[in-house]
């Protein structure tokens, strides 16, 4: 049987092979109902090893259940079975149980390594539970979304002073205007007027002046 209310999950189970995958398939979907998907993994860890305690060692029978409690800062995860004895680390009782080719005796110190915290207590006179708690905090948040940095600009390039336009006259440019000593022009053949050149950026080949007569305009 499984009750499944907002904040809490409970499977009644035989202990058995079979049925420890499907548990464990029960609170990995559980806890991404809850948004734990961070703590999927240590919690089925957790869950297997608590479940094939039961089925080794749990006396009269394997029957037991599996209990999930969420609270804001935690998450609890319990195995209730019908034998009194308390568990005891393998490491406590017999030190080859610990070693590294042991072939049982490990699942209480690989829950040990998986949780937050973990311990065992009586239930009533005929049996125990045993628990572990997973930090909920952490799983909730996940890692902060960094704020999106501005990508760096590069340094706009000053504006380039306008290249002077240097204007060679040459002579006979127009009718009527030819080439003064001086570096000014003769309007009609008469007086050498200064020409005077425009500090300005011109399209490619083209030349920007203007001449000034001191008694008129020059003819066109």
């Amino acid at each position: 049987m499984t009750s499944h209310p907002s904040r809490h999950c409970t499977v009644e189970l035989q202990a058995l092979p079979s049925r420890i995958g499907q548990v464990r398939r029960i609170v990995s979907a559980q806890l991404r109902y809850w948004h734990l998907d961070p703590l999927i993994d240590r919690a089925a860890l957790g869950v297997t090893e608590l479940l094939s305690n039961v089925h080794r060692h749990a006396r009269p029978d394997k029957s037991c259940t599996v209990e999930l409690e969420l609270l804001p800062d935690r998450l609890t995860v319990s195995v209730r079975d019908h034998d009194p004895r308390l568990p005891v680390p393998a490491d406590a009782t017999d030190p080859a149980d610990a070693t590294p080719l042991a072939t049982c005796g490990r699942g209480l110190a690989m829950v040990a390594a998986v949780s937050e915290s973990w311990g065992a207590r009586p239930d009533g006179e005929n049996g125990k539970v045993v628990w572990f708690t997973l930090p909920t905090t952490a799983a909730a948040h996940g890692n902060p979304a960094r704020p999106p940095q501005d990508t760096p600009r590069p340094a706009p390039t000053p504006a380039s002073a306008p290249t002077p336009v240097t204007a060679t006259v040459v002579a006979g440019v127009s009718a009527g205007v030819s080439a003064a000593p001086g570096g000014g022009v003769t309007v009609g053949g008469g007086t050498a007027v200064p020409l005077k050149v425009a500090a300005a950026t011109a399209p490619a080949g083209a030349v920007m002046a203007s001449a000034a007569a001191d008694g008129g305009a020059a003819p066109g």
